[in-house]
């Protein structure tokens, strides 16, 4: 195989371990501050379906990135309700979520655009163009360097540049400034910070609300970026992916980064090469489509029982009298 096909497969796994980057980062916020979140995978459904659907009708890609943000923390607020107001089974609120925001966007779909639950397809300004970066196309023919930096670096969307700088910024929230402390403790042990003056539920809505706001950029990504349009379920178990990754990574930022970019490795694998031949052994096309699904088994098998999640998560607090 040719160094351009490495880099080939190293820049769609970028493409395609974005959204996971994004969903991993908001379930790190989340289950940081105690509040388990398997409805990742709903809220990036909503934001997928009301991004691509206000970009279709406005011919902007911008307002539907707003509008699927808008969505996502729509029903962030709706598991904070059920989770930490009315302190119920978190798990059952992520799973009703995701049922949720599987009929709806097929409903509404289905009655705006008569497409079977997608949207038509999106083009021109509705949709987030790739970026060239300055002296990519002057340096491309430089051996090694040029076709990364052209291939490679540049050539994604915004919303992919947004998404790696996140990163950095959600290493420095959590473990630099007083937010990060106060939410990394909620998580752990609630009833010291309660006791310290500081409220249990607002840091643990306002963690919600951080999960929201990168659950709708990576909802948006899908459809407005990645996909020229929205699909039926087209976010095809990529929470559930995010989630394993995050467990994976340990609920730490730079660990979920490479634990993202290993999924998306394999799915870009996946998609490259459907058939390997491998002489002796053919490995089918169903068993590499469902490849990055069987890995999700595997490390969960793997890393749960050695992956130690916050203390309090799961928990709904009850502040004692």
């Amino acid at each position: 195989m040719s160094f351009e096909s490495y880099v080939s497969i190293l820049d769609s796994t970028v493409r395609l371990g974005t959204p996971l980057l994004l969903a991993c980062l908001a379930g790190l916020f989340s289950e940081r501050s105690g509040v388990f979140d398997i409805g990742l995978e709903g809220k990036m459904l909503v934001a997928a379906f009301l991004s691509a659907a206000v970009a279709y009708t406005t011919g902007s890609a911008w307002l539907g990135l707003l509008a699927g943000i808008a969505g996502s923390l729509v029903f962030s607020a709706i598991h904070g309700l059920a989770s930490i107001t009315f302190r119920g089974n978190q798990l059952i609120s992520g799973v009703a979520i995701n049922m949720l925001a599987s009929g709806i966007t097929v409903l509404v779909g289905q009655n705006w655009f008569h497409q079977g639950g997608g949207t038509p397809a999106l083009s021109g300004a509705a949709r987030f163009r790739d970026m060239t970066l300055p002296f990519a196309n002057e340096l491309r023919d430089v051996p090694f360097l040029g076709p990364i930096y052209a291939e490679l670096i540049s050539g994604h969307s915004v919303l992919v540049y947004l998404a790696f700088l996140l990163v950095p910024a959600t290493w420095w929230v959590l473990y630099r400034t007083r937010f990060g402390l106060r939410l990394r403790a909620v998580g752990e042990n609630p009833a010291a910070v309660d006791t310290a003056g500081v409220s249990v539920v607002a840091l643990r809505y306002a963690a919600l609300a951080i999960a929201g706001v990168l659950c709708g950029i990576a909802g948006s990504y899908l459809s407005t970026a990645l996909a020229a349009g929205f699909g039926r379920e087209m976010t095809a178990g990529r929470g559930y992916i995010a989630l394993a990754a995050l467990i994976f990574a340990k609920w730490r930022p730079w660990q979920a980064l490479g634990s993202t970019m290993f999924f998306g490795f394999l799915a870009a694998v996946s998609i490259r090469y459907p058939t390997i031949d491998l002489g002796v052994l053919v490995i089918p096309n169903e068993f590499m489509d469902n490849l990055p699904y069987i890995l999700t088994v595997v490390v969960l098998a793997g890393f749960v029982g050695k992956a130690i999640p916050p203390r309090a998560g799961g928990e709904p607090y009850v502040k004692e009298r």
